[in-house]
């Protein structure tokens, strides 16, 4: 392998699989262990990954209902507001964005009680100038992530 597409390769590797040893990243890219070691450092220190967590399937824990929020926000609020948004434990999501709403967030509950007492709690703020719920029907792609290109396939 080529040092050169090895922080992508290693990238594509985790993906994977999160779990991967060291040792077993290291054959499957053929290089060494410390190589390995190395170039997950520097990829960790300059916040390429940023973490390792378990993909958690909320509908198994309960939490059936996913809201979709979109809020127009009055413009000095919108840093306070987002802020609010995701320190909410349920949010799964929050962007700010561009078009007819200022923000969007994503948000899973246990059911449209727990949602709609949540989402009337959060959008009392008078900062909040209009919103829009909307409850997903059926999740077809979540928190997927995609293998990034080498040099040599682009």
């Amino acid at each position: 392998m080529t040092y050169e597409n090895l922080d992508t390769e290693l990238m594509n590797e985790l993906l994977g699989d999160g779990r991967a040893s060291l040792r077993s990243l290291a054959e499957d890219l053929d290089v060494s262990v410390t190589t390995v070691s190395n170039h997950l450092s520097d990829l960790e220190d300059e916040g390429v990954i940023k973490g390792y967590t378990p993909i958690v399937d909320y509908d198994a824990l309960g939490y059936d209902v996913t809201a979709v929020m979109q809020l127009k926000v009055e413009g000095s609020a919108l840093g306070e507001i987002t802020e609010t948004l995701q320190d909410h434990d349920q949010m799964m999501s929050v962007y700010e964005v561009t078009g007819d709403y200022d923000i969007i967030a994503i948000g899973k509950f246990k059911d449209t009680d727990d949602m709609n007492d949540q989402i009337k709690a959060l959008v009392t703020d008078p900062d909040i100038k209009q919103s829009n719920t909307s409850i997903v029907l059926n999740n077809v792609a979540e928190n997927v992530q995609f293998e990034l290109e080498t040099e040599d396939e682009e």
